[in-house]
């Protein structure tokens, strides 16, 4: 029998990948094609939805044509899984044609309105039933902006006419030509609309929005048959759409949180953090977000997630304002020539601080300097912020659920500085893993759809596969670190003392 291959579409912020799987969950080829981004206002963010589909088939495009040049079949793949940038939203007519921009997740355009809304009794109903807190973050608060300040909008929702859906639902309902129109538990749990509970919209937020006109997606677990196309053509026949679900809770399932306690970190420009809590929904009282983790059509499984507001983009600035280094990667040696970071702290407050602080006034500082302090003190520090960020987040994590961390799994581009990946071994005191891999999001939507497909026999069989893992365990003296932490908090609470 010939090698099946799985087709895996992740369609992020600033492009979309294809790549392709094998039955062992291996690369076969990739491809990436870019996304614009629009600004059309100070605080809008907006993409081009018609854009966002046609970066997906040139991706998959590109994708095929590196696979027939490695003498492969594109008969051989047999399924297809959709991650994508998860609060993104469009909304469109029963033409397919959008009514206007997708809105990003970047957007900020409904911060009056946020604040108008927390000042009422829907915030509490909101956190409640959605999981989830009143903010432009997530979807639900953009939308009710476009129907507050656009008419046609406007009309066309109380008229029933406007079909809403985050860029998964956009995709499916355009690559099979309108006749699927649906959702996963994930990217439905992002949007305020959905109750996280029952499974199910949630009619009376929608009601209490102006929204209940609204024509939504059919909800269901992110294994599942959503459909089946011929990408217009690439392939000679159909192939079955075998998954959906949002990128971050789709690196969680690639990184294999498979288990109550199982947690992953996404180190990018910011951070986040889910922790698998099982089938039981923890209600967070440490600035913590509710959420789904992941769905098959015989699990749900719920998760914490804790959003880091800086955590490459500190490096970034070192590197970028202030000239400490050429490139990166040069820290880690930095950050090991010097025996510790001789009382220096970086509090990375560059945009405020997010979980577990939620102190979006705040400004970032250097505390702790003298004369004896060089730029290798302060590199040090500034990446010993990551590790105490995230070890911040899970200790919160286990507070709310009292719920041990297990083990933590990685990905993103710092993964590759064992200085940060050895420093944060020992704040856990927990083993810290990385498969080594840029497209987790990707493997964990190829993971869902071959579930689907029966390329996968189980969760254990997934546990298995021969990805290469890179662990790093705590050390036997955890000194430096934990003074390190202790050192950042008493300089935090100063920095947060004096800006009450």
């Amino acid at each position: 029998m010939s090698e099946q291959y799985i087709l895996a579409i992740d369609q992020g912020t600033s492009g979309t990948k294809a790549v392709i799987f094998d039955s062992q969950g291996r690369i076969a080829v990739k491809a990436t094609c870019p996304v614009k981004s629009l600004y059309p206002q100070p605080g809008f963010v907006e993409q081009n939805p018609l854009e966002i589909y046609q970066s997906v088939l040139k991706a998959v495009k590109q994708c095929l044509d590196a696979f027939q040049k490695e003498k492969k079949k594109p008969a051989e793949i047999v399924t297809c899984g959709i991650s994508n940038q998860r609060e993104t939203f469009v909304i469109w007519d029963k033409a397919g044609d959008p009514l206007t921009h997708a809105v990003v997740w970047q957007c900020k355009r409904s911060l009056d309105i946020c604040n108008r809304l927390k000042d009422t009794d829907i915030s509490p109903e909101v956190n409640k039933r959605t999981g989830l807190i009143i903010d432009p973050y997530f979807s639900g608060t953009k939308l009710i902006w476009l129907y507050e300040n656009d008419e046609s909008i406007r009309n066309a929702i109380n008229a029933g006419h406007t079909y809403f859906g985050t860029v998964d639902s956009w995709l499916l309902f355009k690559l099979t030509a309108h006749k699927s129109y649906f959702t996963d538990y994930t990217n439905a749990s992002r949007t305020l609309f959905f109750n996280i509970d029952d499974l199910k919209w949630d009619r009376y937020l929608l009601e209490r929005f102006s929204l209940s006109g609204l024509k939504l997606p059919e909800v269901k677990p992110s294994a599942h048959l959503f459909g089946q196309s011929d990408f217009e053509g690439l392939f000679q026949h159909p192939i079955d759409i075998g998954a959906m679900i949002g990128d971050s809770h789709a690196a969680a399932f690639g990184e294999g949180c498979f288990e109550i306690g199982s947690a992953k970190a996404t180190l990018g420009t910011g951070c986040s953090v889910l922790l698998n809590t099982g089938a039981t929904r923890v209600t967070s009282k440490k600035g913590m977000v509710t959420t789904i983790c992941w769905s098959t059509e015989k699990k749900v499984d719920y998760a914490l997630e804790g959003v880091i507001v800086t955590c490459g983009a500190t490096i970034k600035w070192l590197k970028d304002k202030l000239g400490l280094f050429t490139q990166s990667a040069e820290t880690e040696k930095m950050a090991l020539s010097v025996e510790d970071s001789n009382g220096v702290s970086l509090i990375p407050a560059f945009s405020g601080l997010g979980t577990p602080h939620w102190r979006m006034d705040l400004k970032a500082a250097i505390m702790g300097l003298t004369f004896d302090c060089d730029k290798k003190h302060i590199v040090r520090a500034a990446l010993e912020s990551i590790g105490i960020q995230i070890q911040e987040v899970i200790a919160a994590m286990e507070a709310d659920s009292a719920i041990k961390l297990s083990e933590l799994k990685v990905d993103g581009g710092i993964t590759a500085n064992t200085f940060v990946m050895q420093f944060l071994a020992d704040l856990l005191n927990a083993n810290v893993t990385s498969i080594g891999i840029e497209e987790v999001s990707a493997l964990g939507a190829a993971y869902l759809a071959g579930l689907k497909g029966c390329l996968f026999e189980s969760l254990d069989h997934l546990a298995k596969l021969s990805n290469k893992k890179k662990i790093f365990t705590p050390s036997i003296d955890r000194t430096k670190a934990n003074n390190s932490c202790q050192q950042y908090r008493r300089f935090l609470q100063m920095l947060l003392q004096s800006n009450n």
